[in-house]
């Protein structure tokens, strides 16, 4: 199985779990830029050099020595999951992506015809009534990460803590797990435990939201998607990412975690 999904600097000062969706385009602009001093030109998604990625053959071997014999911090970033599948669904579902097209071609037909689901138009400014799509799309959601049906989960909408456990599993430990909601924070304790060929200033940092811009906007306070049926959804598919990332359940409303995350529990809970 290896390490999907996992990131490390070319100079091996840091490694990275990727969790779509939890400021991934940030945190690897910051790791290229800690070791060549710029940031890459274009998506960090795309670079396919200066950064080892899993998805690169030749980077696998290097990262699977690093992870097992954990010679480097390692570390990665969760969300809200209200926030997080919101977020999924303005970007994926209704939004236009970087090639101009619509996310995974004929996903957003699929969804139109058999839950129902309206994602707008740009061309109309993206006019539709978003909380009852959404709700409709909630169980699409469910339905693809319980009955793996119309279609697998989606890395961008299945649970952070099945992202997360992989690297556990096949023998990697966190150093640091933190919370998107409290980026500067966290990511500030990576950069304080680590050393880099170049100095990061993270006030001086831009976000890199690969996502805005090209869907719909939220009309509506987060907590207005969610009625009872939706939140018992989330709680089928979220429970874990709730219950070991710290997150209130029963406020959609309060995006803040509400407790410390216990790195033990973590590695105890998603190494089984």
């Amino acid at each position: 199985m290896g390490f999907p999904g996992t990131w490390m600097t070319e100079s091996e000062s840091v490694v990275y779990r990727v969790v779509p969706k939890c400021a991934c385009s940030t945190i690897g602009q910051i790791m290229f830029y800690s070791d060549h001093g710029t940031f890459f030109d274009g998506d960090i998604h795309d670079a396919t050099g200066g950064m080892h990625k899993w998805a690169l053959e030749d980077s696998q071997p290097l990262i699977t020595q690093n992870v097992t014999a954990h010679k480097s911090y390692a570390f990665t970033c969760v969300r809200n999951p209200y926030t997080r599948i919101l977020s999924s669904f303005f970007d994926k579902i209704c939004g236009i992506q970087r090639n101009g097209k619509r996310y995974r071609g004929n996903l957003v037909p699929l969804l139109m015809q058999k839950y129902g689901i309206e994602v707008g138009d740009p061309e109309t400014g993206f006019e539709f009534d978003q909380i009852q799509s959404f709700r409709r799309f909630l169980l699409f959601a469910r339905d693809t990460i319980r009955w793996r049906r119309p279609m697998d989960p989606d890395i961008h909408w299945s649970a952070m803590s099945g992202h997360i456990s992989t690297y556990i599993v096949n023998g990697g430990t966190y150093d640091k797990i933190f919370w998107t909601e409290q980026f500067n924070d966290g990511m500030q304790d990576v950069l304080n435990a680590i050393e880099t060929p170049n100095k990061i200033d993270l006030a001086a940092i831009p976000r890199f939201n690969e996502s805005e811009g090209h869907g719909p906007k939220r009309a509506h306070p987060v907590e207005d998607y969610f009625d009872d049926l939706s939140m018992h959804l989330i709680y089928e598919i979220y429970k874990k990412d709730f219950d070991l990332f710290k997150y209130d359940f029963e406020d959609p409303s309060n995006k803040m975690p509400i407790g410390e995350i216990d790195l033990a529990e973590v590695h105890a809970k998603l190494g089984e």
